[in-house]
Protein backbone atom coordinates (compact mmCIF):
# COMPACT_ATOMS: atom_id res chain seq x y z
CA UNK A 1 0.00 0.00 0.00
CA UNK A 2 2.84 2.35 0.97
CA UNK A 3 4.59 1.48 -2.27
CA UNK A 4 1.46 2.43 -4.29
CA UNK A 5 1.21 5.77 -2.45
CA UNK A 6 4.85 6.49 -3.26
CA UNK A 7 4.24 5.76 -6.95
CA UNK A 8 1.20 8.06 -7.04
CA UNK A 9 3.16 10.81 -5.28
CA UNK A 10 5.97 10.47 -7.81
CA UNK A 11 3.53 10.66 -10.75
CA UNK A 12 1.87 13.77 -9.30
CA UNK A 13 5.26 15.39 -8.77
CA UNK A 14 6.32 14.64 -12.39
CA UNK A 15 3.01 15.98 -13.71
CA UNK A 16 3.48 19.19 -11.71
CA UNK A 17 7.00 19.55 -13.10
CA UNK A 18 5.73 19.17 -16.68
CA UNK A 19 3.08 21.83 -16.06
CA UNK A 20 5.66 24.13 -14.54
CA UNK A 21 8.09 23.71 -17.44
CA UNK A 22 5.30 24.14 -20.02
CA UNK A 23 4.05 27.30 -18.36
CA UNK A 24 7.53 28.76 -18.15
CA UNK A 25 8.17 28.02 -21.85
CA UNK A 26 4.99 29.80 -22.90
CA UNK A 27 5.05 33.60 -23.07
CA UNK A 28 1.82 33.82 -20.99
CA UNK A 29 0.04 35.84 -23.67
CA UNK A 30 -3.33 34.88 -22.37
CA UNK A 31 -2.49 36.60 -19.11
CA UNK A 32 -2.73 40.43 -19.05
CA UNK A 33 0.49 42.40 -18.78
CA UNK A 34 -0.84 45.69 -17.46
CA UNK A 35 1.27 48.83 -17.94
CA UNK A 36 0.57 51.77 -15.66
CA UNK A 37 1.11 54.65 -18.11
CA UNK A 38 1.03 55.00 -21.92
CA UNK A 39 4.62 56.32 -21.86
CA UNK A 40 5.86 52.94 -20.63
CA UNK A 41 3.77 50.86 -23.06
CA UNK A 42 6.25 50.80 -25.98
CA UNK A 43 9.11 49.52 -23.84
CA UNK A 44 6.97 46.75 -22.39
CA UNK A 45 5.49 45.85 -25.78
CA UNK A 46 8.97 45.63 -27.30
CA UNK A 47 10.07 43.25 -24.56
CA UNK A 48 6.93 41.18 -25.05
CA UNK A 49 7.50 41.03 -28.83
CA UNK A 50 11.00 39.65 -28.22
CA UNK A 51 9.71 36.97 -25.82
CA UNK A 52 6.81 36.03 -28.10
CA UNK A 53 8.99 35.68 -31.20
CA UNK A 54 11.45 33.52 -29.30
CA UNK A 55 8.54 31.23 -28.47
CA UNK A 56 7.17 31.39 -32.04
CA UNK A 57 10.56 30.44 -33.45
CA UNK A 58 10.48 27.24 -31.40
CA UNK A 59 6.82 26.41 -32.10
CA UNK A 60 6.35 26.76 -35.89
CA UNK A 61 5.13 30.36 -35.70
CA UNK A 62 2.57 29.77 -32.98
CA UNK A 63 2.19 32.70 -30.56
CA UNK A 64 -0.81 31.43 -28.61
CA UNK A 65 -3.48 28.74 -28.84
CA UNK A 66 -5.39 30.49 -31.64
CA UNK A 67 -2.79 32.55 -33.55
CA UNK A 68 0.08 31.37 -35.72
CA UNK A 69 2.35 33.57 -37.82
CA UNK A 70 2.27 32.26 -41.39
CA UNK A 71 5.55 33.92 -42.38
CA UNK A 72 7.26 33.62 -39.01
CA UNK A 73 10.90 33.53 -40.29
CA UNK A 74 10.45 36.83 -42.14
CA UNK A 75 8.57 38.41 -39.23
CA UNK A 76 11.33 37.37 -36.82
CA UNK A 77 14.00 38.72 -39.19
CA UNK A 78 12.24 42.08 -39.46
CA UNK A 79 11.90 42.61 -35.72
CA UNK A 80 15.42 41.40 -35.11
CA UNK A 81 16.64 44.23 -37.38
CA UNK A 82 14.53 46.82 -35.54
CA UNK A 83 15.48 45.73 -32.02
CA UNK A 84 11.93 44.35 -31.57
CA UNK A 85 10.29 47.79 -31.55
CA UNK A 86 6.54 47.83 -32.09
CA UNK A 87 5.67 49.60 -35.37
CA UNK A 88 1.88 49.68 -35.67
CA UNK A 89 1.06 51.47 -32.40
CA UNK A 90 2.74 53.81 -29.95
CA UNK A 91 1.76 54.77 -26.42
CA UNK A 92 -1.55 52.90 -26.58
CA UNK A 93 -2.60 54.55 -29.87
CA UNK A 94 -2.80 53.07 -33.36
CA UNK A 95 -0.54 54.49 -36.03
CA UNK A 96 -2.47 55.81 -39.09
CA UNK A 97 -0.77 53.08 -41.17
CA UNK A 98 -2.26 50.45 -38.86
CA UNK A 99 -5.74 51.79 -39.57
CA UNK A 100 -5.00 51.78 -43.32
CA UNK A 101 -3.71 48.23 -43.25
CA UNK A 102 -6.65 47.06 -41.14
CA UNK A 103 -9.07 48.61 -43.64
CA UNK A 104 -7.24 46.91 -46.53
CA UNK A 105 -7.46 43.55 -44.77
CA UNK A 106 -11.14 44.10 -44.02
CA UNK A 107 -11.77 44.82 -47.73
CA UNK A 108 -9.23 42.34 -49.11
CA UNK A 109 -11.87 40.87 -51.43
CA UNK A 110 -11.59 44.02 -53.57
CA UNK A 111 -8.15 42.70 -54.53
CA UNK A 112 -9.27 39.10 -55.04
CA UNK A 113 -7.97 38.12 -51.60
CA UNK A 114 -9.60 36.59 -48.52
CA UNK A 115 -9.56 38.67 -45.32
CA UNK A 116 -9.16 35.74 -42.95
CA UNK A 117 -5.88 34.75 -44.61
CA UNK A 118 -4.45 37.83 -42.90
CA UNK A 119 -5.73 37.32 -39.32
CA UNK A 120 -8.84 39.47 -39.84
CA UNK A 121 -11.10 37.77 -37.30
CA UNK A 122 -8.45 37.89 -34.59
CA UNK A 123 -7.49 41.45 -35.48
CA UNK A 124 -11.12 42.54 -35.43
CA UNK A 125 -11.68 41.03 -32.00
CA UNK A 126 -8.45 42.53 -30.67
CA UNK A 127 -9.15 45.96 -32.13
CA UNK A 128 -12.60 46.04 -30.55
CA UNK A 129 -11.05 45.25 -27.17
CA UNK A 130 -8.30 47.85 -27.45
CA UNK A 131 -10.61 50.56 -28.81
CA UNK A 132 -13.51 49.93 -26.46
CA UNK A 133 -12.00 48.95 -23.11
CA UNK A 134 -9.62 51.30 -21.26
CA UNK A 135 -8.29 48.43 -19.11
CA UNK A 136 -7.56 46.23 -22.15
CA UNK A 137 -5.75 49.19 -23.71
CA UNK A 138 -3.23 48.98 -20.84
CA UNK A 139 -2.34 45.34 -21.68
CA UNK A 140 1.03 45.09 -23.44
CA UNK A 141 0.29 41.51 -24.50
CA UNK A 142 -2.68 42.64 -26.61
CA UNK A 143 -0.62 45.34 -28.34
CA UNK A 144 2.08 42.71 -28.96
CA UNK A 145 -0.38 40.36 -30.67
CA UNK A 146 -1.74 43.23 -32.73
CA UNK A 147 1.73 44.27 -33.90
CA UNK A 148 2.77 40.76 -34.85
CA UNK A 149 -0.47 39.95 -36.68
CA UNK A 150 -0.37 43.20 -38.66
CA UNK A 151 3.25 42.58 -39.65
CA UNK A 152 2.56 38.96 -40.59
CA UNK A 153 -0.63 39.97 -42.41
CA UNK A 154 1.19 42.67 -44.36
CA UNK A 155 3.94 40.28 -45.42
CA UNK A 156 1.38 37.69 -46.48
CA UNK A 157 -0.51 40.33 -48.49
CA UNK A 158 2.56 41.53 -50.40
CA UNK A 159 3.44 37.92 -51.21
CA UNK A 160 -0.05 37.19 -52.54
CA UNK A 161 -0.20 40.43 -54.54
CA UNK A 162 3.27 39.96 -56.02
CA UNK A 163 3.40 36.20 -56.63
CA UNK A 164 -0.10 34.87 -56.13
CA UNK A 165 -1.02 31.81 -54.11
CA UNK A 166 -0.17 29.00 -56.53
CA UNK A 167 3.00 26.96 -56.67
CA UNK A 168 5.14 27.62 -59.75
CA UNK A 169 4.37 25.39 -62.73
CA UNK A 170 5.81 24.85 -66.20
CA UNK A 171 4.27 28.03 -67.65
CA UNK A 172 5.04 30.40 -64.76
CA UNK A 173 7.28 33.20 -65.98
CA UNK A 174 7.50 34.89 -62.60
CA UNK A 175 9.31 32.08 -60.78
CA UNK A 176 11.80 34.02 -58.68
CA UNK A 177 11.14 33.29 -55.02
CA UNK A 178 10.66 36.28 -52.73
CA UNK A 179 13.63 36.74 -50.42
CA UNK A 180 13.92 37.72 -46.79
CA UNK A 181 15.09 41.14 -47.95
CA UNK A 182 11.93 41.62 -50.05
CA UNK A 183 9.69 41.37 -47.00
CA UNK A 184 11.80 43.48 -44.67
CA UNK A 185 12.68 46.11 -47.31
CA UNK A 186 9.04 46.47 -48.43
CA UNK A 187 7.79 46.92 -44.87
CA UNK A 188 10.61 49.35 -44.10
CA UNK A 189 9.70 51.35 -47.22
CA UNK A 190 6.09 51.48 -46.09
CA UNK A 191 6.99 52.69 -42.60
CA UNK A 192 9.14 55.46 -44.07
CA UNK A 193 6.91 56.57 -46.97
CA UNK A 194 3.61 55.87 -45.20
CA UNK A 195 1.81 55.27 -48.52
CA UNK A 196 0.09 51.88 -48.37
CA UNK A 197 -2.09 52.02 -51.49
CA UNK A 198 0.66 53.14 -53.84
CA UNK A 199 3.08 50.55 -52.50
CA UNK A 200 0.60 47.69 -52.88
CA UNK A 201 -0.39 48.81 -56.38
CA UNK A 202 3.24 48.83 -57.51
CA UNK A 203 3.63 45.17 -56.48
CA UNK A 204 0.85 43.97 -58.78
CA UNK A 205 0.98 43.16 -62.53
CA UNK A 206 1.02 46.09 -64.94
CA UNK A 207 -1.20 44.16 -67.35
CA UNK A 208 -4.25 46.25 -68.33
CA UNK A 209 -6.54 43.22 -68.38
CA UNK A 210 -5.56 42.44 -64.77
CA UNK A 211 -6.52 45.94 -63.62
CA UNK A 212 -9.71 46.03 -65.70
CA UNK A 213 -10.82 42.80 -63.99
CA UNK A 214 -9.73 43.94 -60.53
CA UNK A 215 -11.54 47.27 -60.92
CA UNK A 216 -14.80 45.44 -61.64
CA UNK A 217 -14.75 43.49 -58.37
CA UNK A 218 -16.47 46.27 -56.41
CA UNK A 219 -19.58 46.18 -58.61
CA UNK A 220 -19.59 42.39 -58.50
CA UNK A 221 -19.48 42.40 -54.68
CA UNK A 222 -22.23 45.03 -54.45
CA UNK A 223 -24.69 42.75 -56.26
CA UNK A 224 -23.28 39.47 -54.92
CA UNK A 225 -25.57 36.85 -53.38
CA UNK A 226 -23.72 36.39 -50.09
CA UNK A 227 -25.63 33.32 -48.97
CA UNK A 228 -23.46 30.28 -48.35
CA UNK A 229 -24.08 27.26 -50.56
CA UNK A 230 -22.50 23.84 -50.20
CA UNK A 231 -19.87 23.06 -52.83
CA UNK A 232 -20.48 19.75 -54.59
CA UNK A 233 -17.32 17.86 -55.53
CA UNK A 234 -17.83 15.68 -58.61
CA UNK A 235 -17.23 13.06 -59.86
CA UNK A 236 -17.01 10.77 -56.85
CA UNK A 237 -14.70 7.76 -56.76
CA UNK A 238 -16.11 4.90 -58.79
CA UNK A 239 -16.73 1.64 -56.92
CA UNK A 240 -16.37 3.48 -53.61
CA UNK A 241 -19.66 3.22 -51.74
CA UNK A 242 -18.54 5.52 -48.94
CA UNK A 243 -17.59 8.26 -51.39
CA UNK A 244 -20.79 7.86 -53.43
CA UNK A 245 -22.92 8.08 -50.26
CA UNK A 246 -20.99 11.17 -49.20
CA UNK A 247 -21.70 12.69 -52.62
CA UNK A 248 -25.45 11.99 -52.31
CA UNK A 249 -25.51 13.57 -48.85
CA UNK A 250 -23.69 16.67 -50.13
CA UNK A 251 -26.00 16.88 -53.15
CA UNK A 252 -29.04 16.55 -50.88
CA UNK A 253 -27.75 19.39 -48.71
CA UNK A 254 -27.11 21.61 -51.75
CA UNK A 255 -30.57 20.92 -53.22
CA UNK A 256 -32.08 21.69 -49.83
CA UNK A 257 -30.39 25.10 -49.90
CA UNK A 258 -32.32 25.78 -53.10
CA UNK A 259 -35.52 24.49 -51.42
CA UNK A 260 -35.81 21.50 -53.74
CA UNK A 261 -35.65 18.72 -51.11
CA UNK A 262 -35.83 18.27 -47.36
CA UNK A 263 -32.51 17.70 -45.63
CA UNK A 264 -32.69 14.93 -43.05
CA UNK A 265 -30.35 12.31 -41.62
CA UNK A 266 -31.95 9.83 -44.00
CA UNK A 267 -30.52 9.82 -47.51
CA UNK A 268 -33.06 10.17 -50.35
CA UNK A 269 -33.75 7.20 -52.60
CA UNK A 270 -33.21 7.46 -56.35
CA UNK A 271 -36.79 8.53 -57.01
CA UNK A 272 -36.69 11.34 -54.41
CA UNK A 273 -33.36 12.53 -55.70
CA UNK A 274 -34.57 12.58 -59.31
CA UNK A 275 -37.64 14.61 -58.31
CA UNK A 276 -35.46 17.09 -56.43
CA UNK A 277 -33.09 17.46 -59.37
CA UNK A 278 -36.05 18.12 -61.69
CA UNK A 279 -37.25 20.86 -59.33
CA UNK A 280 -33.84 22.47 -59.44
CA UNK A 281 -33.65 22.18 -63.24
CA UNK A 282 -37.07 23.82 -63.49
CA UNK A 283 -35.83 26.59 -61.20
CA UNK A 284 -32.88 27.21 -63.53
CA UNK A 285 -34.88 26.89 -66.74
CA UNK A 286 -32.93 23.93 -68.10
CA UNK A 287 -33.96 20.52 -69.41
CA UNK A 288 -35.80 18.64 -66.65
CA UNK A 289 -34.49 15.09 -66.98
CA UNK A 290 -33.64 14.54 -63.29
CA UNK A 291 -30.17 13.25 -64.23
CA UNK A 292 -27.15 13.86 -62.03
CA UNK A 293 -24.32 14.88 -64.35
CA UNK A 294 -21.21 17.01 -64.57
CA UNK A 295 -23.19 19.79 -66.26
CA UNK A 296 -25.74 19.78 -63.42
CA UNK A 297 -23.02 19.95 -60.77
CA UNK A 298 -21.37 22.83 -62.64
CA UNK A 299 -24.63 24.80 -62.43
CA UNK A 300 -25.06 23.91 -58.74
CA UNK A 301 -21.59 25.29 -58.10
CA UNK A 302 -22.12 28.48 -60.09
CA UNK A 303 -22.78 30.54 -56.99
CA UNK A 304 -21.47 34.04 -56.52
CA UNK A 305 -19.07 32.80 -53.84
CA UNK A 306 -17.62 30.30 -56.33
CA UNK A 307 -17.50 32.96 -59.05
CA UNK A 308 -15.46 35.14 -56.71
CA UNK A 309 -12.98 32.30 -56.33
CA UNK A 310 -12.69 32.16 -60.11
CA UNK A 311 -11.91 35.89 -60.11
CA UNK A 312 -9.22 35.26 -57.48
CA UNK A 313 -7.80 32.38 -59.54
CA UNK A 314 -7.71 34.50 -62.70
CA UNK A 315 -5.94 37.40 -60.96
CA UNK A 316 -3.32 34.96 -59.67
CA UNK A 317 -2.81 33.54 -63.16
CA UNK A 318 -1.88 37.03 -64.37
CA UNK A 319 0.80 37.03 -61.67
CA UNK A 320 2.45 34.04 -63.38
CA UNK A 321 3.25 36.26 -66.36
CA UNK A 322 6.45 38.31 -66.60
CA UNK A 323 6.49 41.69 -64.85
CA UNK A 324 6.61 43.36 -68.27
CA UNK A 325 4.95 41.79 -71.29
CA UNK A 326 6.68 41.98 -74.70
CA UNK A 327 5.83 44.98 -76.88
CA UNK A 328 4.23 42.59 -79.38
CA UNK A 329 2.70 39.24 -78.58
CA UNK A 330 0.00 36.74 -79.51
CA UNK A 331 -2.43 35.93 -76.69
CA UNK A 332 -4.60 32.81 -76.89
CA UNK A 333 -7.13 32.45 -74.07
CA UNK A 334 -8.69 29.01 -74.39
CA UNK A 335 -11.94 29.44 -72.36
CA UNK A 336 -12.91 32.54 -74.39
CA UNK A 337 -12.15 30.76 -77.71
CA UNK A 338 -10.31 33.86 -78.93
CA UNK A 339 -6.82 34.83 -80.07
CA UNK A 340 -5.59 38.41 -79.78
CA UNK A 341 -2.51 40.13 -81.16
CA UNK A 342 -1.22 43.03 -79.07
CA UNK A 343 1.17 45.67 -80.36
CA UNK A 344 2.31 48.36 -77.87
CA UNK A 345 -0.87 47.93 -75.78
CA UNK A 346 -3.07 48.16 -78.89
CA UNK A 347 -5.28 45.27 -79.92
CA UNK A 348 -4.56 44.79 -83.63
CA UNK A 349 -6.20 41.38 -84.27
CA UNK A 350 -9.09 39.71 -82.47
CA UNK A 351 -9.89 36.30 -83.93
CA UNK A 352 -12.09 33.36 -83.06
CA UNK A 353 -10.25 30.11 -82.42
CA UNK A 354 -11.03 26.42 -82.08
CA UNK A 355 -9.05 24.66 -79.35
CA UNK A 356 -8.66 21.10 -78.09
CA UNK A 357 -11.50 18.99 -76.79
CA UNK A 358 -11.39 18.15 -73.07
CA UNK A 359 -10.07 14.70 -74.01
CA UNK A 360 -7.29 16.26 -76.16
CA UNK A 361 -6.57 19.54 -74.42
CA UNK A 362 -4.61 22.35 -75.96
CA UNK A 363 -1.53 22.72 -73.74
CA UNK A 364 -0.75 25.94 -71.88
CA UNK A 365 2.63 27.26 -72.94
CA UNK A 366 4.98 30.14 -73.70
CA UNK A 367 6.72 30.24 -77.06
CA UNK A 368 7.18 32.35 -80.21
CA UNK A 369 6.41 31.94 -83.90
CA UNK A 370 9.44 30.51 -85.74
CA UNK A 371 8.09 29.96 -89.24
CA UNK A 372 4.96 29.80 -91.38
CA UNK A 373 4.08 27.07 -93.88
CA UNK A 374 1.86 27.75 -96.89
CA UNK A 375 -0.12 24.75 -98.15
CA UNK A 376 1.27 22.46 -95.45
CA UNK A 377 1.15 18.71 -95.27
CA UNK A 378 -0.14 17.13 -92.07
CA UNK A 379 1.63 14.44 -90.09
CA UNK A 380 -1.00 12.84 -87.89
CA UNK A 381 0.04 12.68 -84.19
CA UNK A 382 0.53 9.22 -82.70
CA UNK A 383 -2.24 9.82 -80.15
CA UNK A 384 -4.79 10.19 -82.95
CA UNK A 385 -3.40 7.17 -84.79
CA UNK A 386 -3.71 4.95 -81.70
CA UNK A 387 -7.11 6.17 -80.51
CA UNK A 388 -8.94 6.75 -83.80
CA UNK A 389 -7.26 5.14 -86.76
CA UNK A 390 -5.68 1.91 -85.52
CA UNK A 391 -8.94 0.22 -84.38
CA UNK A 392 -10.47 0.97 -87.80
CA UNK A 393 -7.40 -0.15 -89.74
CA UNK A 394 -7.59 -3.57 -88.10
CA UNK A 395 -10.99 -4.03 -89.75
CA UNK A 396 -10.34 -2.02 -92.91
CA UNK A 397 -6.67 -1.84 -94.08
CA UNK A 398 -7.61 0.73 -96.75
CA UNK A 399 -9.32 3.09 -94.28
CA UNK A 400 -6.62 5.77 -94.48
CA UNK A 401 -6.68 6.06 -98.26
CA UNK A 402 -10.46 6.36 -98.19
CA UNK A 403 -10.26 9.46 -95.92
CA UNK A 404 -7.50 11.13 -97.92
CA UNK A 405 -4.45 10.01 -95.91
CA UNK A 406 -1.47 7.81 -96.78
CA UNK A 407 1.32 5.88 -95.06
CA UNK A 408 5.02 6.66 -95.36
CA UNK A 409 8.01 4.72 -94.07
CA UNK A 410 11.14 6.37 -92.64
CA UNK A 411 12.53 6.78 -96.19
CA UNK A 412 9.50 8.78 -97.30
CA UNK A 413 8.16 5.94 -99.45
CA UNK A 414 4.40 5.42 -99.67
CA UNK A 415 3.19 2.16 -98.09
CA UNK A 416 0.03 0.30 -99.08
CA UNK A 417 -2.24 -0.22 -96.07
CA UNK A 418 -3.22 -3.67 -97.31
CA UNK A 419 0.41 -4.79 -96.98
CA UNK A 420 0.55 -4.05 -93.24
CA UNK A 421 -0.38 -6.58 -90.56
CA UNK A 422 -2.33 -4.17 -88.36
CA UNK A 423 -3.29 -6.71 -85.70
CA UNK A 424 0.24 -6.71 -84.20
CA UNK A 425 0.16 -2.99 -83.33
CA UNK A 426 -1.49 -1.44 -80.28
CA UNK A 427 0.62 1.47 -78.97
CA UNK A 428 1.81 2.91 -82.27
CA UNK A 429 2.95 2.05 -85.77
CA UNK A 430 6.39 2.28 -87.47
CA UNK A 431 5.01 4.56 -90.20
CA UNK A 432 3.94 8.17 -90.62
CA UNK A 433 0.32 8.88 -91.43
CA UNK A 434 0.32 11.84 -93.80
CA UNK A 435 -2.15 14.13 -95.50
CA UNK A 436 -0.96 15.96 -98.60
CA UNK A 437 -1.30 19.72 -98.97
CA UNK A 438 -4.43 21.19 -100.49
CA UNK A 439 -7.70 22.90 -99.68
CA UNK A 440 -8.98 19.74 -97.95
CA UNK A 441 -5.99 19.43 -95.62
CA UNK A 442 -6.97 19.41 -91.92
CA UNK A 443 -4.48 22.28 -91.33
CA UNK A 444 -6.08 24.39 -94.03
CA UNK A 445 -3.76 26.36 -96.26
CA UNK A 446 -1.41 27.95 -93.72
CA UNK A 447 0.10 26.97 -90.38
CA UNK A 448 2.27 28.75 -87.82
CA UNK A 449 5.03 26.74 -86.15
CA UNK A 450 6.41 27.48 -82.69
CA UNK A 451 8.77 25.61 -80.40
CA UNK A 452 6.91 23.25 -78.07
CA UNK A 453 7.09 19.66 -76.90
CA UNK A 454 3.45 18.85 -77.67
CA UNK A 455 3.53 18.83 -81.50
CA UNK A 456 0.85 21.53 -81.68
CA UNK A 457 0.65 24.70 -83.75
CA UNK A 458 -1.70 27.48 -84.87
CA UNK A 459 -3.29 26.91 -88.25
CA UNK A 460 -6.13 27.45 -90.69
CA UNK A 461 -8.69 24.65 -91.03
CA UNK A 462 -10.72 22.93 -93.70
CA UNK A 463 -13.73 23.03 -91.31
CA UNK A 464 -14.24 26.78 -91.19
CA UNK A 465 -17.97 26.36 -90.59
CA UNK A 466 -17.19 25.35 -86.99
CA UNK A 467 -16.27 28.94 -86.10
CA UNK A 468 -19.99 29.73 -85.95
CA UNK A 469 -20.31 27.52 -82.84
CA UNK A 470 -20.38 29.31 -79.49
CA UNK A 471 -18.45 26.50 -77.76
CA UNK A 472 -15.38 25.66 -79.81
CA UNK A 473 -13.36 23.07 -77.86
CA UNK A 474 -13.35 20.72 -80.86
CA UNK A 475 -9.79 20.02 -82.05
CA UNK A 476 -7.20 17.36 -81.26
CA UNK A 477 -5.05 19.93 -79.44
CA UNK A 478 -3.90 22.41 -82.06
CA UNK A 479 -5.39 25.90 -82.26
CA UNK A 480 -7.36 26.69 -85.40
CA UNK A 481 -7.41 30.43 -86.16
CA UNK A 482 -10.24 32.04 -88.10
CA UNK A 483 -8.24 35.17 -89.01
CA UNK A 484 -5.12 33.24 -89.97
CA UNK A 485 -4.47 35.49 -92.97
CA UNK A 486 -4.45 38.65 -90.81
CA UNK A 487 -1.98 36.97 -88.47
CA UNK A 488 0.30 35.97 -91.38
CA UNK A 489 0.24 39.47 -92.85
CA UNK A 490 0.92 41.03 -89.44
CA UNK A 491 4.00 38.83 -88.97
CA UNK A 492 5.19 39.72 -92.50
CA UNK A 493 4.78 43.46 -91.89
CA UNK A 494 6.56 43.12 -88.53
CA UNK A 495 9.53 41.45 -90.25
CA UNK A 496 9.58 44.14 -92.95
CA UNK A 497 9.41 47.05 -90.50
CA UNK A 498 12.20 45.64 -88.31
CA UNK A 499 14.60 44.68 -91.09
CA UNK A 500 18.19 45.34 -90.00
CA UNK A 501 20.72 47.09 -92.18
CA UNK A 502 22.27 44.65 -94.63
CA UNK A 503 19.51 42.03 -94.20
CA UNK A 504 17.26 40.93 -97.01
CA UNK A 505 13.68 39.82 -96.51
CA UNK A 506 12.68 36.90 -98.71
CA UNK A 507 8.95 37.49 -98.43
CA UNK A 508 6.29 40.19 -98.10
CA UNK A 509 2.53 40.24 -97.71
CA UNK A 510 2.27 40.36 -101.50
CA UNK A 511 4.45 37.26 -101.95
CA UNK A 512 2.31 35.40 -99.39
CA UNK A 513 -0.79 36.31 -101.38
CA UNK A 514 0.87 35.14 -104.60
CA UNK A 515 1.95 31.78 -103.15
CA UNK A 516 -1.53 31.22 -101.73
CA UNK A 517 -3.13 32.01 -105.10
CA UNK A 518 -0.76 29.60 -106.85
CA UNK A 519 -1.25 26.98 -104.11
CA UNK A 520 2.51 26.66 -103.72
CA UNK A 521 4.15 24.93 -100.79
CA UNK A 522 6.41 27.45 -99.01
CA UNK A 523 8.16 27.47 -95.64
CA UNK A 524 8.79 31.02 -94.45
CA UNK A 525 11.30 31.66 -91.68
CA UNK A 526 10.25 34.45 -89.33
CA UNK A 527 13.11 36.83 -88.50
CA UNK A 528 11.47 38.85 -85.71
CA UNK A 529 9.81 36.15 -83.68
CA UNK A 530 6.53 37.20 -82.09
CA UNK A 531 5.95 35.86 -78.58
CA UNK A 532 3.03 33.49 -78.03
CA UNK A 533 1.17 32.86 -74.77
CA UNK A 534 -1.51 30.17 -74.57
CA UNK A 535 -3.38 30.70 -71.32
CA UNK A 536 -6.48 29.68 -69.37
CA UNK A 537 -8.44 32.59 -67.85
CA UNK A 538 -12.14 31.97 -67.23
CA UNK A 539 -13.25 35.54 -66.58
CA UNK A 540 -12.49 39.03 -67.84
CA UNK A 541 -13.79 42.58 -67.71
CA UNK A 542 -16.27 43.47 -70.45
CA UNK A 543 -17.86 46.92 -70.53
CA UNK A 544 -17.34 47.45 -66.81
CA UNK A 545 -18.74 44.04 -65.82
CA UNK A 546 -17.17 40.65 -65.25
CA UNK A 547 -17.89 38.03 -67.89
CA UNK A 548 -17.42 34.39 -66.92
CA UNK A 549 -16.54 31.58 -69.31
CA UNK A 550 -17.00 27.84 -69.05
CA UNK A 551 -14.24 25.99 -67.21
CA UNK A 552 -13.82 23.75 -70.26
CA UNK A 553 -10.91 21.67 -68.93
CA UNK A 554 -11.76 21.82 -65.22
CA UNK A 555 -8.56 23.80 -64.56
CA UNK A 556 -10.33 26.24 -62.22
CA UNK A 557 -12.04 23.36 -60.44
CA UNK A 558 -8.66 21.71 -59.75
CA UNK A 559 -7.13 24.96 -58.47
CA UNK A 560 -10.19 25.71 -56.35
CA UNK A 561 -10.11 22.29 -54.70
CA UNK A 562 -6.35 22.52 -54.10
CA UNK A 563 -6.06 26.06 -52.74
CA UNK A 564 -9.50 27.39 -51.81
CA UNK A 565 -11.46 24.57 -50.16
CA UNK A 566 -11.60 26.46 -46.85
CA UNK A 567 -12.60 29.82 -48.33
Amino acid sequence: MTHLKNQLSLLLFLFACILFIGCNNHPHHDEPKIVSTPEKMDQQTSQSIRETLEYAGQHNGKIDDSISLKLAPFVISFYNNTDYDNVWSHKEKWEPLADSLYQFIQNANLSGLFSNDYHFKNLQSLKNKLDGDSLKRMDANLWTKADLMLTDGFMHIIKDLKKGRFNNDSISLNKKELSDSFYTATLTTLLLAKQLTGLLNNLQPKNMAYWDLKNCIGNFLDSMDKRTYTYVAYPFKTNDQKDSLSFIKTLQKRLNESQCIDFTNKLPDSSQLKTAVKKYQHLKGIKQDGAVSLSLVKILNQTDAERFKRIAITLDRYKQLPDTMPEKYIWVNLPTFYMQVWDHDTLVINSKIICGKPATRTPLLNSYITDMVIYPTWTVPNSIIVKQYLPKLKNDPDYLSRIGLHLENDKGETINGSDVKWSKYSKGIPYKVMQGSGDDNALGILKFNFNNSYAVYLHDTNQRYLFKNAARALSHGCVRVQEWDKLAFYIARNDSMNLKAGDKLRYTTDSIKTWLAKKEFKRIGVKNRVSLFIRYLTCEAKNGKIKFYDDIYGEDKAIREKYFTDK
